[in-house]
């Protein structure tokens, strides 16, 4: 989930908060790269925390109307199914889960009570449950299948999930996508009665990642002017008001991994940057930031100014 692209979005937010005076020592801006990683694995476990209060508002309402039923009256059978709905059921109980809940004090879905029960009645009213409840006796395998489907066009896509998702952090907007590919990889990976096969990802795994994104933007803010003398002229058919600012700024970061980190080779750096060119940024970003870069690299192959280290770094 936390992969060096997303370090690289991290690096980008932390120098564009810089540069508007948010952040104002290089500390600072480390300092929110190390918070901005931890935060996605909140968000993780809010996603998840979600399933978790859908299942026990299940199990709460499931008890309330077989206490408050009078006779042979039927029941609700939608509690039911839900409850009884193993990969649900798996993630609610995961312990790990449950632990980390308990030591982030997340309590939003508690809060949220209303939204949780509006999820529920759309699901259970939805085409793709009809579609799962005339499934007789539904395995595992089965369950996951709608449990994938589920996610991918109901609960993900929702507007109201993203707006509580944006009001508790403004950064999570970006992580959103990110996060739920990877819940989503999850669902599918889930075997039955194996609380092993929910995998939480661990930001220690990812120290040397979490690393190089603090040195980048080191790298990037100590260096400003020397980056900025790379990039000046090297635009001549471009007004420099005419620039995109975040154009710039993801050019600059990007000349400073082309200078700074050998071990990462300049056909990667360029590509990555293109992706980033092409998510957060205008129409025509990826072919102004291709044609900077790419002439960058020439002119520093030319000049014996890329200083890669080993076999193939140069390609």
């Amino acid at each position: 989930m936390l992969t060096r692209r997303q370090i690289r979005v991290k690096v980008m937010q932390a120098v564009y908060a810089h540069y508007n005076g948010n952040l104002l020592s290089l500390k600072d801006g480390t300092n929110a790269i190390a918070k901005s990683c931890q935060d996605m694995l909140l968000l993780h476990t809010t996603l998840l925390y979600l399933f978790k209060a859908m299942w026990e508002y299940a199990v709460e309402q499931d008890n309330i109307q077989k206490k408050q039923r009078k006779g042979d009256a039927p029941l609700n059978e939608h509690y039911a199914n839900i409850i009884h709905f193993s990969p649900l059921a798996l993630i609610a109980k995961h312990p790990f889960l449950t632990k980390k809940i308990e030591q982030n004090k997340l309590n939003i879905w508690e809060l949220e009570f209303d939204y949780v029960r509006q999820l529920f009645e759309t699901i259970v009213s939805s085409e793709i449950y009809l579609v799962y409840t005339e499934l007789d006796s539904p395995n595992f395998k089965e369950q996951q299948k709608f449990f994938v489907k589920l996610f991918k066009e109901i609960i993900a896509p929702d507007d109201r999930l993203y707006r509580y998702i944006e009001d508790l952090n403004m950064q999570w907007v970006d992580d959103l996508p990110v996060v739920n590919t990877f819940i989503l990889k999850q669902l599918r990976k889930l075997r039955e009665e194996d609380m092993s096969s929910l995998i939480f990802p661990d930001l220690a795994e990812r120290v040397e990642d979490i690393g190089f994104g603090k040195s980048l933007y080191e790298q990037v803010i100590a260096n400003e002017e020397v980056l900025q003398k790379e990039f000046d002229g090297k635009t001549p058919n471009w007004d420099k008001d005419r620039i995109a600012t975040l154009d710039g700024l993801l050019i600059k970061i990007a000349i400073a991994e082309l200078i700074y980190f050998p071990d990462i080779p300049p056909k990667v750096t360029l590509n990555e940057y293109l992706e980033l060119a092409k998510e957060y940024s205008t129409p025509k970003s990826n072919q102004f930031i291709n044609g900077v870069l790419d002439n960058l690299v020439k002119e520093y192959v030319k000049n014996d100014r890329l200083n890669k280290k080993g076999r193939g770094l140069l390609e």
